[in-house]
């Protein structure tokens, strides 16, 4: 089921988030790169795509909602999976109609996030 050596970057403003986040996808055997804001990681995509995104909504400066659109203007496909402790029915519409393959809330359960990371890069990958 793993999909080895995947480049997984979580996006997170919470350095514990980021930490715990890392910690567990690298034990289950994917590549990390994490990033404290939205503009940190979009200034890595050039030299650095991942497979796969785990973007936190809640974030100063630039929310993960503000990350998604600059994604999509750029017209760039990496897949996107959504955590956040503010849970609503707009933001979760919101997200997944924007093409989000998942939409978690925090505290996140380590097996629905390593579930919906296995498939965002599994569906997006060429056939």
């Amino acid at each position: 089921m793993q999909v080895p050596h995947a480049l997984v970057t979580i996006v997170d403003d919470e350095e514990s988030v980021r930490r715990a986040l890392g910690r567990l996808l690298v034990a289950a055997g994917f590549d990390v790169q994490t990033f404290a804001s939205g503009p940190d990681f979009l200034a890595s995509l050039a030299r650095i795509p991942p497979q796969v995104v785990v973007l936190d909504l809640r974030m100063p400066h630039m929310s993960g909602f503000d990350v998604q659109n600059a994604l999509i203007e750029a017209q760039c496909d990496v897949p996107v999976v959504i955590i956040t402790g503010d849970d609503s029915p707009d933001a979760r519409q919101q997200t997944l109609g924007r093409g989000a393959k998942a939409y978690l809330r925090k505290p996140v359960d380590e097996t629905m996030l390593l579930d919906a990371i296995h498939n965002a890069i599994t569906k997006n990958s060429p056939k």
